[in-house]
C-alpha cells in the first residue's frame, strides 16, 4: 500500500535575484567549506555580469505554476510548494509553512535528473536539514526518483536539439556536430557515487546514457559528451574534456558547425548563460564555427507531465517509465523511491579537495 501524500514540494538550488543577493547566495552555496573570499569575489563577478540575477528562480517558479495547473496534480489535490537549498524561499522556511498548513506527508521533486552527491544525495541532506529545523511537527518528505532516462525527458531534449539545429544557417545543418554538456565533478566523487558493485561512476554513466538516447531520438548517429564549469585546484582530476578544449579540437579537425546541448541542466542558470552562452559561444566565433545552444527542458510545457508521471508512479506503485536499463541507485533500485542512503559520497581522504570541489560553484545537476 502506498502512503497517502497531501502535498508536493519542488526542491531546487536557488539563485540570486539582484546584486545585493550575490555574495550572501555564494556564502550559502559554500557554507562550511572554508572557500577563500577571493574565490567568492571571482565567481560573484560572473553573476554581476548579468546584473546579479540568475534566471533559475524565475524559471523554477514557472515550473511550479505549470505543475500546479496539471490535471493529475489537481485531481490528487496536491498543493505545490517551492523551497531552495541556497536562496529564498529556503527549504527550511517552506517546510515550516507546510507544517503550519497541516501537511503531514509530502512528495519531493528535486530539480535534478541525476544521481551523485550534488544531484541527489545533497537533496536528501536538504530535506533532513529542513525537517530538523522545523522539529517534530515537520511533515514526512519522500524524494521522487531520478529521471534522466524518462521518455518525456528524452523527448524534450531531442526536440530542443532539433530546434537548435533549425536555428543554424541552412548550409551548416547537415554537417553540424552535436555536443552534450553537463557539470563536471571530481572523478573521485563520480566513482564514489555508486553503484559500487558496478565500479561507481553513476553520474557520468547516466549523462552518457541520456545523451545516447536523446541523440538517437533527434536523428544523430554521432555525438560527443563533454563537461563544463569545473572548479578546484588543477591537481584534482575532474571529468573531462572541457567544452572549451573540445571546441578547439573540433575546429582543428575541420568541424564548422556545432550544437551544444546542456543536457545536465533542467533550467538555465549561471553555468549555462556564462559558460555556454558567453564563453563557449565566443570560442566558437573565434574558431569560425557556427554555434547554437539547445534550450533547457524546464521551459517545455511537457515538463509538468514528467513530474506528474513520477508522482503517479509513487502513488500507484506503477511500473516506471524508462528508456534505459541501468544506472539507477537507491534501496529500491531508485525506481519507485529514492532512498536517503543512495549516492554515497567519497570516503574522507579519497579526494584532498572533496568539499571544495563538490560544491564550490553551483550543483552539478541543474
Amino acid at each position: 500500500m502506498s502512503p497517502e501524500y497531501d502535498a508536493l514540494l519542488v526542491l531546487s538550488f536557488g539563485g540570486p535575484e539582484g546584486p545585493a543577493d550575490v555574495r550572501p547566495f555564494l556564502e550559502n552555496v559554500t557554507r562550511g567549506r572554508g572557500i577563500p573570499a577571493a574565490r567568492l569575489d571571482e565567481v560573484a563577478q560572473h553573476y554581476l555580469h548579468f546584473g546579479g540575477v540568475s534566471p533559475i528562480n524565475r524559471l523554477t517558479r514557472d515550473i511550479v505554476t505549470s505543475i500546479e495547473r496539471h490535471p493529475l496534480i489537481r485531481d490528487l489535490n496536491l498543493p505545490v510548494y517551492l523551497g531552495n537549498r541556497n536562496w529564498h524561499p529556503m527549504a527550511e522556511d517552506t517546510v515550516a509553512r507546510m507544517a503550519d498548513d497541516g501537511v503531514r506527508s509530502a512528495l519531493v521533486f528535486a530539480t535534478s535528473a541525476w544521481g551523485g552527491y550534488s544531484g541527489c544525495k545533497q537533496y536528501h541532506e536538504d530535506i533532513a536539514r529542513a525537517r530538523a529545523a522545523v522539529g517534530p511537527r515537520a511533515p514526512e518528505l519522500h524524494k521522487l526518483r531520478q529521471f534522466y532516462d524518462h521518455p518525456v525527458m528524452i523527448a524534450m531534449v531531442a526536440d530542443a536539439i532539433r530546434a537548435a539545429v533549425a536555428g543554424l544557417p541552412a548550409a551548416d545543418r547537415s554537417s553540424t556536430r552535436l555536443v552534450f554538456t553537463a557539470h563536471s565533478i571530481p572523478i573521485a566523487a563520480d566513482v564514489a557515487a555508486g553503484p559500487i558493485e558496478a565500479g561507481g561512476r553513476l553520474y557520468s554513466n547516466q549523462v552518457r546514457e541520456a545523451s545516447r538516447l536523446a541523440a538517437a531520438a533527434a536523428g544523430f548517429a554521432e555525438f560527443d559528451v563533454v563537461w563544463q564549469s569545473r572548479s578546484g585546484p588543477p591537481q584534482i582530476p575532474w571529468l573531462e574534456p572541457d567544452i572549451g578544449d573540445h571546441l578547439a579540437i573540433l575546429a582543428a579537425g575541420g568541424v564548422t558547425s556545432v550544437v551544444v546541448c546542456p543536457i545536465g541542466f533542467v533550467s538555465d542558470h549561471l553555468e549555462v548563460i556564462w559558460d555556454l552562452d558567453t564563453e563557449a559561444a565566443q570560442d566558437a566565433e573565434r574558431f569560425g564555427m557556427s554555434f547554437a545552444r539547445a534550450g533547457t527542458v524546464g521551459t517545455d510545457p511537457r515538463f509538468a507531465d514528467l513530474v506528474a508521471d513520477l508522482v503517479t508512479e509513487r502513488v500507484t506503485a506503477a511500473a516506471p517509465s524508462r528508456l534505459g536499463e541501468q544506472w539507477l541507485c537507491g534501496a529500491d533500485g531508485g525506481v519507485l523511491a529514492c532512498s536517503r542512503d543512495c549516492c554515497p559520497t567519497a570516503r574522507r581522504g579519497s579526494s584532498p579537495d572533496r568539499t571544495d570541489a563538490e560544491s564550490r560553484r553551483t550543483a552539478a545537476a541543474h
